[in-house]
């Protein structure tokens, strides 16, 4: 009877666990077919092209980045040259007009000297009176013509600048950069920026639209 358990028992563990079962079954006999075990190993061969899909390094993608040098845009385009010609005639026609006024001016007071030690101390007081209004003028006329000039380069600076921000974003377009800014402002460019001097490029441009006007 114990036997007969020990059987039952045996035959149950057996039953139900087949890895052991499998483990403790004898090996086939020659021209039989293996059991399924044989195709077992191929389950994990799936998962090594995501490990190595995993592993690959990302693409790295540069940002083209464009700078200007204004100094040389001022100086070397055409527009910038006719703008500093015209600023310069004006320059040079208000000064005129000052050394016309400081003429006038040296005379006064040379005449005012050469006739005070004639002159009673009310007389001198009125005439260096007289001379102190004219200084005043003068020197009011001075701050207006500065104004009249600064007021002038002011307008054609910003045609100038509006300009070159015209031809510079037709340019970035036209040649895939994310951005371009003006050069001195640029103080440092990171490793994934691809940075350029577009400055010839840009007074090439610029030229070019001013002959088509």
């Amino acid at each position: 009877m114990i036997t007969l358990v020990k059987t039952l028992l045996v035959a149950a563990l057996v039953t139900s666990l087949p890895g052991l079962a499998a483990a403790s079954d004898p090996a086939p006999a020659a021209g039989t077919k293996p059991a399924a075990a044989a195709s077992a190993p191929t389950a994990p061969a799936a998962a090594a092209p995501e490990k190595k899909t995993s592993e690959a390094a990302p693409i790295r993608q540069t940002t083209k980045l464009g700078t200007v040098d204004l100094a040389r845009v001022g100086d070397e385009t055409e527009r910038g040259k006719a703008v500093q010609t015209k600023l310069q005639a004006k320059k040079d026609k208000l000064q005129t007009r000052v050394d016309g006024k400081r003429k006038q001016l040296d005379k006064l007071r040379a005449s005012i000297q050469a006739k005070l030690p004639t002159l009673s101390p009310a007389q001198r007081a009125a005439r260096e009176k007289e001379f102190q209004k004219k200084v005043e003028e003068f020197q009011k006329f001075g701050r207006q013509l500065e104004e009249e000039l600064s007021s002038l380069q002011e307008k054609e600076t910003k045609a100038l600048y509006d300009e070159t921000e015209r031809a510079a974003a037709a340019y970035g377009k036209a040649n895939g950069f994310a951005i371009i800014i003006i050069k001195k402002q640029l103080l440092y460019v990171g490793s994934d920026v691809d940075a350029q001097d577009v400055t010839d490029a840009l007074i090439k441009t610029m030229d070019e639209a001013d002959k088509k006007k």
